[in-house]
């Protein structure tokens, strides 16, 4: 499958009514047409991922964006049969955070990092900034859970907080499903014996 033309990016203020909606019952037709039904199934899961990281709107919707911008790019190649959309799409917003970390922690220059960001209006830095208060209790939970491996978090928030399945977040952090499973299992038995150990 190959796409011809970029998938749009829904901007905030446009929501996901601004897609061009298909009668109900019709599949896609195109690779336009299928990545825009991806698009408006896990815009909202992602933006909460990001919300869940960062506290400026700015961030949240550059990451947001970056991430769909990736995904259209290498939609030809994304193959259904090896897991769920969103599950291909969490593997892209990790890698999309992890290269903003390394970039912010490189010490780039301020004005060049607000050079590139997009101008928000004032509903859509309100609608960031709701998104970002409704996340900030997942957010505290991963406070919570700092002390974690980084690979027992992923677990956890992936399928507890985002809600994929075990397989599907196997794939978005490229491990096995074994090795996901027991990774979670751990987790979970750390958590319990700590709030055990608190009661």
């Amino acid at each position: 499958m190959s796409i011809q033309a970029r998938a749009p990016v829904k901007t905030m203020r446009e929501g996901p009514a601004a897609v061009k909606a298909r009668p109900r019952g019709r599949p896609p037709s195109t690779p336009l047409e299928e990545f825009e039904q991806v698009y408006l199934r896990n815009v909202d899961v992602l933006m909460g991922y990001f919300a869940r990281r960062c506290r400026d709107p700015y961030t949240v919707a550059d990451l947001t964006s970056e991430t769909f911008v990736r995904a259209v790019d290498g939609f030809a190649r994304f193959d259904p049969r090896r897991g769920s959309d969103r599950a291909w799409l969490f593997g892209i917003a990790a890698r999309v955070f992890a290269r903003h970390c390394e970039q912010s922690a490189g010490g780039r220059d301020a004005v060049a990092r607000l050079g590139g960001q997009r101008t928000l209006d004032e509903d859509e830095i309100d609608e960031l900034a709701e998104r970002i208060d409704a996340e900030r209790e997942g957010a505290a939970l991963m406070q919570r859970y700092a002390r974690l491996p980084a690979v027992e978090r992923a677990a956890i928030e992936l399928v507890d907080l985002a809600g994929l399945a075990p397989k599907e977040a196997a794939l978005a952090l490229g491990v096995s499903g074994v090795a996901f499973r027991k990774r979670l299992s751990r987790a979970r038995s750390r958590l319990r014996k700590e709030h055990e150990s608190n009661d």
